[in-house]
């Protein structure tokens, strides 16, 4: 019997070292997911700012033609 119960205890150990393992993988892979997304995020920032930027500069060279234009 106590042979039995060794291997059921060794059955159960291995159970939970592969759920163990699996929440590992699980968990490597969402870091993965949220690192991609905050990298992405990063980039629409960027994208949206240089955006802006440019059409401010726009704006800029308009008032600046505007401005010329007034002065004659």
């Amino acid at each position: 019997m106590a042979d039995l119960n060794g291997r059921i205890n060794d059955a159960k150990d291995k159970v939970e070292g592969k759920g163990k393992e699996a929440e590992g993988k699980l968990q490597s892979g969402l870091a993965d997911v949220k690192s991609k997304v905050r990298d992405a995020t990063d980039d629409v920032k960027e994208g949206a700012e240089s955006f802006g930027d440019k059409i401010k500069e726009g704006f800029e060279d308009i008032k600046e033609k505007f401005s010329k234009h007034d002065d004659k």
